[in-house]
């Protein structure tokens, strides 16, 4: 095992965020030596990001934990063109002010993992459309265009991918990876950052941004990327059936998010412990090699921690209340998702998927054929099915074992 003299690079190696390091040997030494000020961009395309960031806010909290500097850059200028990496195809136009409001959505679980603030280790979150949206098209041609081949560019997976697959890659998109590099340079300037991380995805933008600052001012940047992460069987990270599973209690409840946990794979408790909690190794050396039974404990242990940092440590408690209120004692928790009805009744298809139980009513009726909807503890299988609530003001609505709401009269 790879031994390293910074505090930075030995935490980043033990919970497993390293994959790729551009020079892992001169980094170690001038994290040793000196405070780092690092940062990693993220697009403002919905009101809140998905747990699929939340290693790279991680890595954030990190950096700030062994005494660097994290730098949280906000795409307002780039999320005008859209990262092509990873997409079959182009993103959705966003107004500016769309970008502004999900800035400030983006903020909170920043808030909430990072220290900000004037001090020399406290997180500072900057735009990069401060300095994009200045730039004139010809001067940016002319000074940074020259550093940059099309040979090069056509190499990259965001745009191979494309191309390979015959989805059209527009010129904006072609000059996301350009301005990408560019605001490595910019933050160099205004911030003295010397390092960028971000996923394995990004290695081509983080070399670039690195290769455009020796260029342009010779100066010496370093780059880290974490490994694609992907569960255990193989699906991606932060993705289920019913969808994204948002970091903001206003996209997802907090017990949902807390579910999310306490069910993942049990070949992944481990690291994810390593990855999303502040929990000691030593402590998560333990949960991970548990005998029969104490995997559900550990697998409580992940969602708890996850859930007070992402979402608060009163939202955690009141998660695994209702959980337990659910699962053991058959009673319906104060945090479970809730669903207003009308008077006159709703379709029980309709109900599962208004709540995101079902992807469609299509797949509700098939839901109800197997016997897997109930209704306060009785199946329901007839699609037909209307829910009224007279004399009861609420009652409970569960598909499986795993997903359940309340159902409250409007």
């Amino acid at each position: 095992m790879t031994t390293y003299d910074s505090d930075l690079l030995q935490v980043l190696n033990a919970r497993g965020y390293v994959h790729q390091t551009t020079d892992a040997e001169r980094l170690d030494a001038l994290a040793a030596r000196q405070t780092v000020p690092g940062y990693i961009g993220f697009d403002a395309t919905a009101p809140s990001l998905h747990v699929g960031s939340l290693v790279q806010i991680m890595m954030l909290r990190r950096l700030q934990q062994t005494g660097h500097k994290p730098i949280v850059v906000m795409g307002g200028g780039t999320t005008k063109i859209g990262d092509p990496s990873g997409k079959d195809e182009s993103r959705k136009m966003l107004t500016s002010a769309d970008i502004d409001d999900n800035i400030a959505g983006i903020r909170k679980v920043f808030e909430r993992l990072l220290t900000f603030g004037d001090g020399e280790t406290d997180a500072v979150m900057v735009n990069n459309d401060e300095w994009l949206s200045e730039l004139g098209y010809i001067e940016l041609l002319r000074d940074v265009g020259p550093h940059f081949t099309v040979n090069r560019m056509l190499t990259f997976d965001s745009v191979k991918l494309r191309l390979d697959r015959e989805q059209p890659l527009t010129f904006l998109e072609f000059n996301y990876m350009i301005l990408q590099a560019y605001d490595f340079l910019e933050l160099a300037r205004r911030y003295d950052c010397r390092l960028q991380m971000g996923g394995s995805d990004q290695w081509g933008n983080i070399v670039n941004g690195m290769e455009l600052g020796r260029r342009m001012e010779q100066r010496e940047l370093f780059g880290l990327t974490t490994p694609l992460l992907t569960t255990a069987d193989g699906s991606k990270m932060g993705k289920t059936a019913s969808g994204a599973v948002w970091l903001n209690e206003e996209q997802l409840p907090s017990y949902d998010f807390w579910q999310y946990w306490r069910n993942v794979d049990d070949r992944d408790v481990g690291r994810f412990l390593r990855l999303f909690t502040d929990l000691p190794l030593d402590e998560v050396a333990k949960l991970e090699s548990p005998e029969g039974n104490e995997i559900n404990a550990a697998k409580s242990v992940l969602a708890d921690e996850v859930t007070a940092l992402v979402r608060g440590r009163e939202a955690a408690q009141l998660a695994r209340e209702s959980a337990h209120a659910t699962f053991a004692g058959g009673g319906m928790g104060e945090d479970l998702p809730t669903l207003m009805i009308p008077e006159e009744g709703m379709r029980i298809g309709a109900a599962l998927t208004q709540l995101g139980f079902t992807a469609s009513n299509g797949e509700a009726k098939r839901k109800l054929a197997e016997g897997a909807v109930k209704l306060h503890g009785d199946i329901i299988t007839d699609p037909g099915f209307v829910i009224v609530l007279r004399d009861d003001k609420e009652t409970r609505l569960s598909l499986g074992k795993k997903k359940h709401a309340i159902i409250r009269a409007g």
